[in-house]
């Protein structure tokens, strides 16, 4: 209800900024065609007939960064792979059995996107909306988009947007994805709701420039804590345990949740605005900008019996919560100038609070505070230029007061050749604190608390992309990182513990020497006639002393479908079957009371192919989707694992829709 109030709240109030006494002919939406209109003035006067052009390029999509893009209705296989709990492409992932319970990686990106450690708990932030993921848009008609997915057993995923122009210069938007899934296994049953509203505006005059959104999100799951009888219920086939919830699984009463909410603002002025040129484009600017950002987040584990399976606990019920306050100032300057390019200043301000309910102190004597706290202080440029065919474009940021971070360089250069290929050229280079659950972390299980504020050293990034996107070459990317003080979490090596339950003995280690890792990622698509064959291939390498960065070595996923009209183009249809395949390698293990996952050495997983078939549409605006999912379970062995003790889904049938509603 809050979220709901605060909704309105911007809505009504922008509204009021934004009235426009005249506003623009908005025609008749007709997809990509024109629509004639037929008007007529007073009395006596002569007929006037107006010609508006309104095509899918007047609804569009505008990201964080300010790239714009355009509504797209069209049924492509990227679609198609886009069309699941994350509405992205999910080719480094590896989901675990249930719809949005955690994915375990296949591929590793190490670019930071922001100078600040976050809360942690990284396995149940899949759904989680940054601010870098947020999206404004500009439309000429109201438009709503609905997407409607089955998930498995009792629960359904429904992610809905509705966004219109209240006038030609303000944007509303309201958003809510609604998902729950019961699971095919005991104790697994997620669910979670999001809430976002978006507002952005644009002064009559093209001086001001405003875009704010607020966002509430919770993500909760049961956690059963994997198989305890794995060979004899799952790998050997029984079919007595066909039927899944008649498998054991470790935990009936544990639950974890992430919950958010966030206030965001970026607004700027011209001071400076010179007259447009001929070619309608401004020739120099000087304005003043700032954003700010509050938000309010918490992470935490319930269970209603303590187990030996995490080692020794304080209470016989566990409650553990770790909360985050942040607010983040940005405040600056930005100069354009159609032949120098755009340059922007900002002094970021950046305060924290990282919290529990009290403080430790363990049997040695050692005391583990309950807070961190402080602000940040840190200056920064970017720059943007288009030089005829080549894109410059650098960000940098230093931190000038403050223990949590360093710096963070951003530098890319582009060549558009010919107007279909593209070549890039990125670096990036970044130092900071590990997140906060490296840092500080309490729990009522007692080998569940550290401090390592002192003792742990900054993170640093190095990473040089060079990329290739080329409709006749395909799409190359080849990315070399070199890691510094790598933080993960493992057992504790000094600890001696059963096989199979590290788990009571997990905590967080930085590795002294240097580690780097090279991924080479091509995709290419081949055409003849209405069918085509899609393929995309990544290879992993890595050096390192000691296993603390594991990733298969080869991924490949490759999809032979039919396109084509049917039913006199009334409908268009897609099918096809894709394989994706990965090689066998260390999977992370999942630990449910920190939400994230470790490294682990002692079992190789993977190496099983994943066989998808599916059927799409396309009638109108309307994407109907029907696939079989992993339809070889069944015949090449129950060897498929999404982390230890943790499998991957059995055969399912899933279908649903994306449909665009205009006004």
């Amino acid at each position: 209800m809050k979220c709901f109030l605060t909704g309105l709240f911007l809505f009504v109030a922008f509204t009021v900024v934004a009235q426009e006494t005249q506003q623009e002919p908005a025609g008749n939406l007709l997809s990509d065609s024109i629509a004639d209109t037929t008007r007529a003035t007073k009395k006596k006067a002569p007929i006037v007939k107006v010609v508006d052009t309104v095509s899918i390029r007047n609804y569009k999509i505008i990201s964080h960064q300010r790239d714009t893009t355009y509504l797209d209705t069209t049924l492509t296989i990227q679609k198609e792979y886009k069309y699941n709990y994350l509405r992205s492409d999910d080719f480094e992932l590896l989901p675990f059995a249930n719809i949005g319970q955690t994915y375990n990686k296949l591929g590793v990106d190490f670019e930071r996107p922001n100078l600040y450690p976050s809360l942690g708990a990284k396995a149940k932030h899949n759904r989680y909306r940054e601010i870098e993921q947020m999206q404004y848009y500009d439309v000429i008609t109201p438009m709503t988009d609905l997407m409607f997915k089955t998930t498995l057993e009792e629960g359904q995923l429904l992610d809905a947007l509705l966004t219109f122009n209240t006038s030609t210069r303000f944007n509303f938007s309201i958003a809510y994805t609604g998902f729950r899934s019961l699971g095919k296994y005991n104790s697994e049953q997620i669910q979670s709701g999001n809430f976002i509203t978006t507002a952005n505006y644009l002064s009559r005059n093209n001086r001001y420039l405003l875009r704010t959104h607020v966002a509430a999100q919770d993500i909760t799951s049961q956690e059963n804590g994997g198989l305890t009888e794995k060979e004899l219920q799952f790998e050997s086939g029984d079919d007595d345990f066909i039927d899944r919830p008649k498998v054991d699984v470790r935990f009936t009463d544990v639950d974890n949740k992430v919950l958010g909410k966030r206030y965001y603002l970026d607004h700027q002025y011209k001071l400076i605005r010179s007259q447009q040129d001929s070619s309608l484009v401004e020739n120099t600017s000087l304005a003043i900008t700032h954003s700010f950002n509050y938000e309010t987040k918490f992470y935490q584990y319930k269970q209603g019996a303590s187990d030996d399976y995490f080692g020794e606990s304080i209470l016989s019920t566990i409650n553990d919560k770790a909360s985050l306050k942040v607010f983040n100032n940005d405040i600056g300057a930005s100069f354009y100038n159609k032949t120098l390019g755009e340059l922007k200043g900002v002094v970021n301000i950046y305060n924290y609070n990282y919290f529990f309910n009290s403080i430790l102190t363990t049997s040695e004597g050692e005391t583990i505070t309950n807070q961190l706290k402080g602000t940040e202080l840190a200056v920064g440029g970017d720059y943007k230029k288009q030089i005829g065919a080549f894109a410059i474009d650098g960000s940098v940021r230093y931190n000038l007061s403050g223990e949590l971070t360093g710096n963070i360089l951003d530098g890319a250069v582009s060549y558009m050749y010919n107007e279909k290929h593209r070549f890039e050229f990125a670096v990036h280079s970044s130092s900071r604190m590990p997140d906060f659950n490296f840092l500080l972390y309490q729990s009522d299980y007692l080998n569940y608390n550290w401090q390592n504020t002192t003792n742990f050293e900054k993170e640093r990034v190095n990473t040089l992309q060079l990329g290739l996107d080329s409709p006749l070459l395909g799409n190359l990317s080849v990315k070399y990182s070199i890691l510094d003080n790598y933080t993960y979490f493992a057992a504790d090596p000094s600890a001696a513990f059963e096989e199979g339950f590290e788990n009571a003995n997990i905590k967080p280690l930085q590795e002294s020497e240097s580690v780097t890792h090279l991924k080479i990622k091509y995709a290419k698509e081949f055409r003849l006639g209405k069918f085509a064959l899609n393929n995309t291939v990544m290879y992993q390498s890595i050096a390192q002393d000691q296993n603390v960065l594991n990733v298969p070595q080869l991924v490949t996923r490759n999809t032979l479908y039919f396109s084509s009209d049917v039913f006199k183009k009334a409908m268009y249809l897609q099918t096809g079957v894709t394989l994706k395949y990965f090689t066998s390698y260390n999977m992370d293990a999942y630990n449910p009371v920190l939400g994230e996952f470790f490294i682990q050495n002692r079992e190789e997983l993977g190496g099983f192919p994943l066989l998808d078939f599916f059927i799409n549409a396309k009638v109108k605006q309307t994407r109907i989707y029907l696939k079989a999912e992993h339809f070889n379970s069944s015949f090449t062995g129950y060897n498929f694992y999404s982390a230890p003790n943790y499998p991957y889904r059995d055969f399912v049938v899933r279908f649903g829709l994306v449909w665009n509603f205009f006004s």
